[in-house]
Formats: structure tokens, sequence, C-alpha cells
């Protein structure tokens, strides 16, 4: 199946889902929240207090003392697989498309790797470039898709089976976070950058504007530069936060078609000073689209601050070190490392 295939079948695949009881979708209201010139999308979604109870029925009293199985692995329930997308490293069926579960907006699906790779892994040039063929297709389609990755523990990566997300959104110019990212005036195109007005460490990059037109392998080849590059960039902010949790670093990836973002991670939940609840934040967070379960959450979220909530799950951005003299939004050099503990 070619992108463009998977990206016509979505719509009647979800409907399918639906329809069959395999798919479940909880009905949600937006509300839009202006802070230090940047508008984020608060999703409020009352159904998501029954997801853990629901998700609870679907295994079994054997099942739950056994290891938990993999719900990403073949066979495929037939009413939410869309089909398999080939690579041209991998063959023909190297991930699957499937409709994501337990959805808070329409038409949400899923790129998995058929063979296991774990969520904890970097997306590879294959991942990025399969993912921006969908974005592509989408868009051609007249339709506005973006993608995300949830990389690590921290990160609010629900299943430990590596598969990329994938949103269909009314806004043609993309999420919010999309936006802020349009309006930085690079001196050197080809180099990350960063928002310095955002209150979180975050690594961007802007491809080209002949990159749609570009050969496959080249369009492969900037994407995995790209992503090294901000890797490399966050993995030094990590290294400069000396109370960093051990083990593997965990980042939140948003990819547009004319961006990738990567931001690091130190912690999964923020905590409401209210109620002490703890709210979960994962890439959708950092597009800049919160996901909250109660009129109370939404409150807590509104008092506190979106930017303060992004922070203190975030890392402080440190591009004053990696960059010397700059103070406004900059380009990054892609390459530098910093010194600081290893993990």
């Amino acid at each position: 199946m070619q992108p463009s295939e998977v990206v016509d079948k979505i719509p009647s695949a979800f409907d399918k889902g639906l329809a069959s009881g395999d798919l479940l979708f909880f009905p949600s209201s937006v509300h839009h929240i202006e802070e230090g010139g940047i508008t984020y999308e608060i999703r409020l979604c009352p159904a998501l207090q029954k997801k853990s109870e629901t998700k609870a029925k679907d295994v079994s009293p054997t099942q739950s003392v056994k290891k938990s199985i993999d719900p990403f692995s073949p066979p495929y329930n037939p009413n939410i697989f869309v089909g398999y997308l080939p690579s041209q490293d991998q063959g023909d069926e190297a991930y699957a498309i499937l409709m994501n579960k337990y959805s808070v907006v329409p038409y949400h699906f899923l790129m998995i790797t058929k063979e296991f790779q774990p969520q904890t892994s970097p997306l590879m040039p294959d991942d990025l470039l399969n993912s921006y063929k969908l974005l592509s297709a989408a868009r051609k389609a007249n339709k506005n898709v973006f993608a995300f990755y949830n990389c690590g523990d921290l990160s609010g990566a629900s299943q430990p089976h590596k598969h990329i997300q994938f949103i269909q959104i009314e806004d043609e110019h993309g999420p919010p976070i999309e936006k802020i990212a349009r309006t930085v005036n690079l001196e050197t195109p080809d180099r990350p950058f960063t928002v310095n007005r955002l209150s979180y460490a975050n690594h961007i990059f802007r491809f080209p504007l002949t990159f749609p037109s570009l050969p496959e392998s080249e369009q492969e080849a900037v994407l995995a530069q790209a992503f090294l590059s901000l890797l490399d960039l966050s993995i030094s902010t990590i290294r400069h936060d000396p109370d960093y949790p051990a083990g593997k670093p965990s980042y939140n990836v948003v990819l547009t078609l004319q961006h990738l973002h990567l931001i690091p991670r130190r912690q999964e939940f923020h905590k409401l000073e209210s109620s002490g609840d703890l709210l979960p934040v994962n890439s959708l967070g950092y597009a800049g689209m919160l996901l909250v379960k109660s009129e109370a959450e939404l409150e807590a979220v509104k008092s506190e601050g979106i930017s303060k909530i992004l922070k203190s799950v975030g890392l402080a951005s440190i591009h004053e070190q990696q960059v010397v003299g700059e103070t406004a939004d900059i380009d990054v050099p892609g390459g530098v490392q910093v010194g600081g503990p290893h993990m």
C-alpha cells in the first residue's frame, strides 16, 4: 500500500472500527488559551476518566498475571488494520498502519514497525522518510496532518512497541508550535534553531523550500541529518541537568511538512498545584495541544499556566552555552557537544 492509498483509506477504516466497537471515540471540546502571544489548544475530554476502566476490561484475569501482550504485534485486528506500508530497506511490509483504538480526534492513526523495536529507540531514516511521505500524501488530498513520536519512559509513551502517531487537524498552518516556528527568520537555514521565548528547551530544523521536490534518497538524507543534529543538541541539554533521571534519554518529536521539532524531557507528569493530581504530557502537549479530562483540570491548567507546565516536565534551555552572544530566537549549530554528567 502506498502513502496515498493509506490516506484515502483512513476515513473508512475509522468508520469500520467505530461500527465494530473495536475503535472507541471519546467526544471532546476545544478551548483556546493565549499565553505570551501563543495560542494554545486545550482539549477537554471527560470520557477519558472512563478510559482506564475500559482498558482494564480488555485484559482477562489470566492475562493480567502474565507478561503483558504487545497490542502492536500481528495478527492485527482487521477492524482497525489499514494496511502495510513498504520500505526500500525493509520490504513490502515494513510498517503496519493501524487506527488508534482510543481516539479523541477523528482519523488518528499509527505507523508501527512490523518487527518489534522499542519505543526508547531513536527514529531511523526509514521511519522519518515514510512519516514525511504520509504527511505529503495527506496534503495532496487537502488534509492537514502532522506526526509525533514519544520516545522514552519520560516522554508520555503509552506502549513499548515503536509507533509514530498521526493527527489530522483543521488548521492548515499546523499545530500551535508550528505557527511559532514559522515566525523565526533564519540567517542560516540549513542549521537547527531554538525559539527562545518558549519556556523550555526546544530544538527545531526547517526543511529547505526545495525539499518536497527532492528525490526520496535526498529527502531521507536531509531528514536523517536533521534528526541527528537535533538529538545531539537535546543530549547536550540533558547532560547539563545534574538531576536528570538515570537511564536512556527521553524526548518528544513533532514532524510537519516544514519542520522537525525535538524536545528533551525529564518528567512524564506535571503535578497540579490545586489538586495534587498528575497531568500526563506527551508530544501533543509540546505541539501546543494539551489534553485534560475534567473541568477542574482545565481550570487548574489555565490557572497555573501552560508555559509553566511544559517547563516543569521539560528542561531549561542552555542555548546561551551552546551559542554565545545571542538573545533572541536563534540558530544553534547541530554538532555541539558539551560537558556534564554522563547518563
